[in-house]
């Protein structure tokens, strides 16, 4: 068989329809079915076999350029090309290295919608365009804010802050001040962080305090701050400020809270919320310094 036989042909047949279909939209004639009329442009969103051809066999995912071809005209991404150690998945040929420019072609001329569709997005962006869109887009899942493990699970923000409560026994507060206390019997010992997590009910919308221990170069310290699950166009709508002292000494900080699309360790490396060194700690701790025990307050504000 030529190289890409069967499935050029079925590409070729399913873009000739596609024209057809183009052609009559034009002349006021109703679209055939596998076309969509998209703000004034002929966009071909494929039922009929295109959006099929482009997934690939092994991760389903779409192909994008290079798209590779063994000589029997099987696809699949380069991604798994190097997967499948250049072994056709499906007929077992070697792949070589045959690039199919005419699927690569093809897409081209689609028009799709976002993947997120579901959750929101009703915009449609030409095939090539489609991936970057999705990275960034406003009505992607958000990520578990929980800090203490590597949890996987993604949502908006109603079945995350469910989930926060139910599966990770976060504690929720509503209103808009905070006052919590922090003990640690061994304050020496910071080689293990310690993530500690509450969730604030505020102004309609959630806010996550994190508190925790980690080295900071040599330094091992405590570090407060303030995450907004929301997107960060949201977040600068907002103000907090955190308060901890002892002894009649205080550190203040003030910060406007970071959206949970940024991660936590992003946030906590980036240093963007209190820092208090471990001398100071025990300092505002008291007593005989063996003990850490901090009083952290703080609030959050709208800005007008």
């Amino acid at each position: 068989m030529a190289p890409g036989g069967s499935a050029f042909k079925e590409v070729l047949e399913l873009v000739a329809e596609c024209d057809i279909a183009t052609s009559k939209s034009e002349n006021n004639i109703a679209p055939t079915k596998g076309t969509v009329i998209l703000s004034g442009k002929h966009g071909v969103y494929s039922n009929n076999g295109v959006h099929e051809l482009l997934e690939c066999p092994v991760c389903t995912n779409l192909m994008y350029p290079p798209i590779h071809q063994c000589p029997n005209g099987h696809t699949l991404c380069s991604a798994c090309k190097l997967r499948v150690h250049n072994c056709c998945p499906t007929c077992r040929y070697d792949l070589g290295n045959i690039r199919c420019l005419a699927l690569e072609k093809v897409a081209e001329s689609l028009e799709l919608p976002c993947k997120h569709q579901s959750l929101g997005c009703l915009d449609v962006f030409p095939y090539y365009s489609k991936l970057k869109h999705e990275q960034h887009c406003r009505f992607r899942p958000f990520s578990c804010p929980y800090a203490g493990s590597e949890c996987s699970v993604t949502g908006d923000i109603p079945a995350l802050a469910a989930h926060l409560k139910d599966d990770h026994k976060v504690d929720m507060h509503d209103g808009c001040t905070f006052n919590h206390r922090y003990v640690k019997s061994n304050p020496h010992e910071v080689e293990n962080a310690t993530w500690m997590l509450t969730v604030f009910n505020c102004f309609g919308r959630q806010f996550c305090l994190h508190f925790e221990a980690f080295q900071l170069g040599m330094a091992p310290v405590y570090m407060a701050f303030l995450r907004f699950m929301g997107d960060d166009n949201e977040a600068k709508k907002f103000s907090y400020s955190l308060e901890v002292g002892g002894n009649g000494r205080k550190l203040v900080w003030q910060g406007i809270p970071r959206s949970i699309r940024d991660s936590h360790r992003k946030v906590r490396d980036s240093q963007d919320g209190l820092i208090i060194q471990r001398n100071l700690a025990l300092y505002f701790s008291g007593g005989d310094r063996k003990e850490l025990k901090l009083r952290v307050t703080g609030r959050v504000w709208k800005e007008e």
